[in-house]
């Protein structure tokens, strides 16, 4: 090897760590739990796999990459925790997780995009809700409840939820209404443009 192709492979060496780690921070290290495709600026996951991404098939997701969260990629952005009454025993419980809107801006939606959110639960429900709904909701991703990561089969492991209770459009509502923009068991969220 003469000097130059040395010098090359050591620039190059230096450079590769550099780059991977770069590349690390936009991908998710554990299961992906959280999907936003549509009209979105970024992406860590490529198209939908027929064959490997079934409960997306079923439920007719289309995409061509996406932005994958995974559980420590939603921590790190910040929490907000709210506290309403939940339909399902009428009691108040404390739930935590990071807005709506910093999770599809996280996914590169921009921050002032006039844009509609199809939010898609594990057993289909979806609801559509424009971003500035979730916005003045303050809707976020809960993903604990009381304290605890919410379990798949209960509520969890996300809900899209808001303080109905706080909220003059819910708050006058019998219980078993105020959540019906609220799907939990989320795993999908598809971005439109309007």
């Amino acid at each position: 090897m003469n000097k130059r192709e040395l010098l090359a492979t050591g620039v190059l060496g230096a450079a590769l760590p550099l780059h991977a780690s770069a590349a690390q921070s936009a991908a998710h290290a554990g299961p992906g739990l959280l999907t936003v495709a549509g009209a979105i600026d970024r992406s860590n996951r490529g198209p939908l796999d027929p064959a490997l991404d079934q409960l997306m098939v079923k439920h007719k997701a289309r995409f061509e990459r996406a932005w994958q969260f995974d559980a420590a990629m939603l921590a790190r952005l910040p929490a907000v925790t709210i506290q309403p009454t939940l339909e399902y025993d009428a009691k108040v419980h404390k739930l935590n997780g990071p807005l709506l809107s910093t999770v599809v801006e996280a996914a590169g939606v921009a921050a002032g995009a006039n844009v509609m959110l199809a939010l898609r639960a594990i057993d289909g429900y979806t609801i559509a809700v424009s971003l500035a709904d979730a916005r003045g909701y303050r809707m976020i991703v809960a993903t604990t409840l009381d304290g605890a990561p919410m379990s798949l089969g209960g509520l969890g492991p996300m809900w899209a939820v808001y303080d109905a209770d706080r909220l003059p459009a819910f708050k006058d509502k019998p219980l078993n209404e105020r959540f019906a923009l609220c799907p939990w068991g989320l795993y999908f969220i598809e971005v439109k443009t309007l």
